[in-house]
């Protein structure tokens, strides 16, 4: 059975392809450039430079090319270069590449806004406001939670990642690299146990009993009358797409609505089609008070949103929110196009036809081997989490030299997880079936190769 939904048009041939030294002479001289103007604390996870990329391959400056299992981190779900994405970028830029909404206001952040209020969960009057990133917009839905319910105190959860900002290094859970030396860091955040199944102590407790746990961590430590929000990733994705077990995140949202306090879900990664639903909240029938999207929307191009119920976001006075370059008009004009793609090309189902072709194979591989202690996800955002056999101690250093012999054999992965022990796929949802395979076979061959 195909595991590709309507098959999709490529520009470039989509093969992998390295040849000659690695990285190549071109790759080098770029770096040797970057060295002498770029900040070090920029850091890259692949050595060689992009000059091109379309559905699931990336061209490097050398000419060789690479499977891309990274999607640039679940931004690109449509490829690197979608015709109707760029087309629509083109358009836009030759009108005018920005007026400011805040100023002279134009018509693609109102469709963008109106396409939000159709797609996310929830029959209820929706309101939107459109950002730059994904951080940007979990500092936004803490403030408009704040402002709506008078309240200061807000929950996240361990191994949540929800950006860099002063505000979100503060929610974010891991340190290294992401907060170590960058405080002191904004208050009334506190953090609360996650449902993580595989390393729960007792692997019996339910996904409610999860929930519950937290809850009453909540009421002890806060108390309900002085929480604002609860934020969490509905799959957590640098903390090490881990998903919570069922019943864990409706209970939360339950006890939420009880209490007044505002149910954010962070859907910057999972969102968008990767998870096999348009957001990962549906997997559940969870419908969020706010949620916070970036990532895949804009099929390349910067820009986030914040959607959620009216009478929160309206809470906010005029001014409050907004920001020179959001909902700038050419990523808005991207984004649209991004979502038609998804539409047209059913990317929902292919996520899921991928999460099929995946799981399987390399649970399968994960018997046979003994260094894989948990293969899971959903759609097309699957985590291997590697141990040492027979334990569930974090292997970091196997995981790092897998990720390594990928990329010398033309496949781009990416690590995660808050032992840094979990390789992450997210490959493009437009990639072929003979791409995927070839790049999973790529993957299986290294994991053989290091046991």
């Amino acid at each position: 059975m195909s595991t590709q939904a309507t098959q999709p048009k490529y520009r470039l041939e989509q093969k992998r392809n390295i040849a000659g030294t690695f990285p190549g002479p071109k790759s080098v001289e770029l770096n040797n450039r970057r060295s002498a103007v770029v900040a070090k604390g920029v850091a890259s996870s692949v050595p060689v430079y992009a000059a091109d990329a379309d559905g699931g391959v990336i061209v490097d400056v050398d000419g060789n090319s690479f499977i891309d299992l990274g999607s640039g981190i679940a931004v690109t779900s449509v490829g690197g270069s979608d015709p109707a994405v760029v087309a629509a970028v083109q358009e836009q830029v030759a009108r005018f590449t920005h007026t400011c909404f805040m100023v002279t206001p134009y018509e693609g952040y109102i469709a963008v806004a109106e396409r939000l209020a159709e797609l996310t969960p929830g029959d209820h009057e929706k309101r939107t406001v459109l950002f730059n990133s994904g951080a940007e917009a979990v500092e936004n839905a803490v403030k408009i939670a704040r402002v709506a319910t008078g309240r200061n105190a807000v929950v996240a959860f361990d191994h949540a990642y929800h950006g860099r900002t002063n505000l979100t290094m503060a929610l974010t859970a891991k340190a290294m690299p992401y907060k170590t030396g960058f405080g002191p860091f904004a208050s009334e955040v506190y953090r609360m146990p996650m449902s993580y199944p595989f390393r729960e102590e007792n692997p019996e407790i339910t996904g409610r009993e999860a929930a519950d746990r937290a809850i009453l961590a909540i009421e002890k430590q806060i108390g309900a009358d002085q929480l604002a929000a609860i934020l969490i990733e509905p799959i957590q994705g640098e903390g090490g797409f881990i998903v919570p077990a069922e019943g864990f995140l409706p209970r939360l949202a339950e006890w939420a609505r009880e209490n007044g306090v505002v149910f954010i879900a962070d859907e910057v990664q999972s969102g968008f089609c990767r998870t096999g639903e348009w957001f990962a909240v549906q997997h559940e029938g969870v419908v969020p008070d706010l949620m916070t999207m970036a990532k895949g929307i804009g099929g390349g191009m910067p820009i986030s949103a914040v959607t959620g119920r009216a009478e929160l976001l309206d809470a906010v006075h005029p001014g409050g929110l907004g920001g020179t370059y959001g909902g700038n008009p050419v990523a808005c004009a991207a984004a649209l196009a991004a979502m038609d793609t998804m539409k047209e090309q059913d990317l929902a189902g292919r996520a899921k036809a991928i999460e099929a072709a995946v799981l399987p194979r390399f649970r399968a591989v994960a018997e046979e081997t003994g260094v894989i202690g948990d293969v899971r996800g959903r759609g097309a955002m699957l985590a291997l989490e590697f141990t040492k056999p027979g334990s569930k101690t974090p292997d970091a250093e196997l995981t790092k030299k897998i990720a390594a012999d990928c990329l010398e054999q033309g496949v781009i992965i990416l690590t995660c997880g808050t032992y840094g022990n979990v390789i992450r796929l997210l490959p493009p949802l437009v990639i072929s079936d003979e791409l995927l395979q070839d790049g999973l076979d790529v993957l299986e061959a290294a994991i053989r190769a290091n046991v």
